[in-house]
């Protein structure tokens, strides 16, 4: 199929990718747009796992402020150095995921950082569930296990899906960036405040 130069370029756009990259992944693709947009994302995640040990101490703190002053959420983002901090498109990743923090309330960047106890629990009432729909203990404990993949997708910030794009994960984003800058991109920590809600996350 003959690739156009609209076609690169509109792919360049959605994706941030280089020229070259987009029309080598729609050549790939045969000139189907979804399959090189995938072809560019596991690119890029290859390139974010080479980096992925680069120290990061630049970066960005931005917050997002929500239902009339009623939820807010702060984040700090962080890249190699402060040209990139800099940049528009960094800025706007950083104010996206504020804005996921505040929609969605995750309780960790990481499935790492997860407390234990909260682990615990939910595998505890998943078992405890599938034990009352009459299930055995090893149906139960696979039930269970099943159901805190789940979980995580829920309240791991990275693992969740995109408020303004469910078809991609926060860390696709951070992911897409570091493909985009070159520099290894990372989110460090957040805070999400309620008004009246002690305890926030």
């Amino acid at each position: 199929m003959e690739i156009s130069a609209e076609m690169v370029k509109s792919l360049r756009e959605i994706t941030g990718a280089g020229m070259m990259e987009c029309k080598k992944a729609l050549n790939e693709a045969n000139g189907d747009f979804e399959q090189a947009k995938k072809i560019l994302r596991a690119r890029g995640a290859q390139v974010a796992e080479k980096r992925s040990g680069r120290e990061t101490k630049q970066g960005v703190i931005e917050s997002y402020i929500h239902a009339g002053g009623r939820i807010g959420a702060m984040v700090e983002v962080n890249c190699e150095t402060d040209f990139v901090a800099r940049t528009d498109e960094f800025r706007g990743l950083a104010r996206d995921i504020a804005m996921q923090i505040a929609a969605m309330n995750p309780v960790a960047v990481t499935r790492e950082e997860v407390p234990a106890e909260l682990v615990e629990k939910e595998l505890k009432d998943s078992r405890e569930q599938a034990k009352s729909e009459g299930k055995n203990e090893e149906v139960a404990e696979k039930i269970a296990t099943g159901r805190l993949e789940k979980f995580y997708q829920e309240v791991v910030l990275t693992e969740q899906a995109f408020i303004k794009d469910p078809q991609r994960m926060i860390k696709d984003l951070v992911m897409d960036m570091t493909a985009k800058t070159g520099e290894s991109v990372s989110i460090r920590r957040f805070q999400r405040f309620e008004l009246g809600v002690d305890g926030t996350k």
